[in-house]
């Protein structure tokens, strides 16, 4: 799924025309990587939790050559699922 498939899903269950599906679907993303960026956690109730995470500089290793190298501090995003999405997903395997 691409977010063209969920602007047309918004289309069609919502009754919105093209462009406001486009410009709603356009204007949650916006918002979601707003609040990511300023450091806020952002929880979509049975849906799940989108948070980022500080990962310290830490040592790696070349597994072929055993060469070790310095990997930077970075932000990471995660993802929890909320309960009931892992119990939809469940079901359907």
């Amino acid at each position: 799924m691409v977010k063209d498939d969920i602007i047309d899903i918004v289309y069609e269950r919502v009754g919105f025309t093209r462009n406001e599906a486009d410009a709603a679907v356009e204007a949650m993303f916006e918002t979601i990587k707003e609040r990511l960026t300023s450091g806020e956690e952002v929880n979509i109730t049975s849906f799940g939790k989108f948070r980022l995470r500080n990962k310290k500089e830490r040592v790696g290793r070349n597994p072929k050559t055993g060469k070790e190298y310095s990997i930077k501090a970075r932000r990471v995003l995660t993802f929890k699922p909320s309960k009931e999405l892992r119990e939809i997903v469940n079901k359907g395997s």
